[in-house]
């Protein structure tokens, strides 16, 4: 553990079971007031969110927030008939209030064959110590101390010149979710984090660029100066920044940006894209779809993991499964409503992917940028030029140009643009340089060609 992080990380004694037993309490009895008015299934989702959060720029205080918010939603089916009401006050009147409007919209719609609660054989029966409690009892002044020693590490390189400031976070989430079916399932988790972003400036004009690490328990944290330090030399690597002109070339996505690749994959593969036939990627389970190399396998338990849960969305309990086998699709992301529209089961998937493992080989950073040789190394992507109709790919982007396996200068101002589905097949090799810090592990692609819009 970092020496700068201070050491009020034990847990105390905290009441967190309690407020989840208190929440499940509440869930159950609301559940047996929308049965009585006539609902024939409900859901129901509590939570509790509460944290710390600090900023500070140019070794001064910006912002002290704690905050501690509650959510409420309840779900009913009148038959295939469905209404949806939330509230943030957990006061009775609210709650009743809440349960009137669901209960109202519901005789409103229309019927819908596919709407309904999960198959309750599918339901989580095991709820296993996932390792995601680890609640950080700092407090606003050490969280300021520890804001301005990684912003002070960071400013304290030459070159620098100017900062957006450093954050500190601590976050604590408590949440049930609850069935007519029988189900009830709690959960509670922590998120922190630690965050740097600094400006730096030359003849030829002002960078900016930043740092954060996001981890379950404070412990986890890398030397938090150091966290400033890396803001830096990415700062200054963009210094001196060219446009490239128009050309073909291969590019590599360094691990931060390579998860966003994954993710289009993801999304093309849903079941909301799928049934409303809005995907590249329909009918293609069983197809491949990647380099026979590449392996995608979900792990929903993995311990501290940033997506870890024994249930999704809807309660159904999550498993180890793979989405991508020797490059082919093996199924699809679904929850009930999409796997019924789509004359599937459920994967346990409503509310999103669980920890998605990008199989890695043995190359790092360095041996990645030899495969390159000469081409584009993309460090971040802007814009929302990508469509999971199509697979038409076009961002902004900007990186570095490597020439000889070797950074050669940095670059601004281009466009990279090709689709997703030659991107995906165009796949050269996959570094072990994995980025943690997403629920998509995954390390530095390399793809064989696309096309650099410059000047």
């Amino acid at each position: 553990m970092s020496p700068a992080i201070p050491d009020s990380l034990a847990t105390p004694a905290d009441d967190s079971l309690a407020q989840l037993d208190r929440l499940a309490g509440l869930a159950e009895d609301v559940i047996r007031r929308c049965r009585a008015a006539g609902a024939s299934e409900v859901e129901v989702g509590a939570s509790i969110d509460s944290g710390l959060n600090v900023g500070v720029r140019l070794g001064e205080v910006e912002t002290v927030e704690h905050s501690r918010d509650r959510g409420f939603g309840v779900t009913v089916y009148f038959g295939k008939r469905k209404g949806s009401a939330s509230t943030a006050d957990l006061a009775a009147d609210s709650i009743a209030k809440t349960i009137e409007q669901a209960c109202a919209i519901a005789k409103y719609t229309e019927e819908d064959p596919c709407a309904g609660l999960a198959d309750p054989a599918r339901l989580a029966r095991e709820f296993p110590d996932l390792d995601l409690w680890h609640p950080w009892r700092i407090d606003a002044a050490d969280a300021i101390r520890l804001g301005i020693e990684i912003e002070d590490a960071g400013r304290a390189r030459a070159g620098i010149t100017n900062s957006e400031g450093a954050s500190v976070q601590a976050g604590e989430s408590l949440s049930v979710l609850a069935t007519s079916a029988g189900f009830v399932g709690r959960e509670r988790g922590t998120r922190h984090m630690l965050s740097c972003a600094l400006i730096a400036g030359d003849e030829a004009g002002m960078q900016r660029d930043y740092w954060y690490e996001s981890v379950r328990a404070a412990q986890d944290f890398p030397d938090a100066a150091g966290i400033g330090r890396k803001a830096a030399e990415r700062t200054l690597a963009r210094l001196g920044a060219r446009e490239l002109s128009t050309r073909a070339a291969p590019v590599l996505f360094a691990p931060e940006v390579a998860r966003s690749l994954v993710g289009h994959l993801v999304s093309a593969v849903s079941g909301g894209a799928l049934y409303r036939k809005s995907s590249f990627l329909v009918d293609h389970a069983g197809k491949s779809i990647l380099p026979g190399f590449v392996d995608i396998v979900e792990k929903p338990r993995l311990a501290r993991g940033q997506a870890s849960g024994s249930f999704d969305a809807e309660g159904v309990a999550t498993q180890e499964r793979a989405l991508v086998r020797a490059g082919i699709l093996e199924r699809y992301v679904l929850g009930s409503y999409s796997a019924r529209k789509l004359g599937l089961e459920s994967t346990g998937n409503a509310g999103g992917i669980h920890n998605l493992i990008v199989a890695t080989g043995t190359d790092d950073f360095t041996a990645m940028l030899k495969k390159l040789d000469t081409g584009l190394l993309v460090t971040e992507v802007m814009g929302q030029g990508v469509s999971i109709v199509t697979g038409d790919y076009s961002r902004g982007a900007s990186g570095f140009w490597v020439e000889n396996g070797a950074i050669a200068y940095p670059v601004e101002g281009i466009t990279i643009a090709s689709n997703l589905r030659e991107m995906f097949a165009g796949i050269v090799a996959i570094g072990a340089d994995v980025d943690p810090r997403s629920h998509i592990l995954a390390g530095s692609i390399l793809i064989d060609r696309m096309t650099i819009a410059g000047h």
